[in-house]
């Protein structure tokens, strides 16, 4: 058995490019419907830049951060 899998912490980090937001009020919005989507560990959300940074245990869905940044009434146009 390779004990080594035990300490594997690696990351995946995606940017979502987000159209609609205007206010701190839609980036708390953004960034607590980010945080809750399972494995998340970190999101920055940039108002100015209109993007956001997530770091994850895991790769994430294109679809699902769509559907997620959807239901908020933003549009996610460009997630890498």
């Amino acid at each position: 058995m390779n004990n080594m899998s035990l300490f594997n912490k690696e990351t995946y980090e995606t940017t979502i490019s987000i159209e609609g937001m205007h206010c701190d009020g839609c980036v708390k919005r953004v960034t607590g419907a980010l945080s809750k989507i399972k494995g998340v560990k970190e999101v920055n959300v940039s108002l100015q830049e209109k993007k956001a940074k997530v770091v994850s245990k895991k790769e994430l869905v294109p679809e699902y951060i769509k559907a997620v940044i959807g239901d908020l009434g933003f549009k996610a146009v460009e997630i890498k």
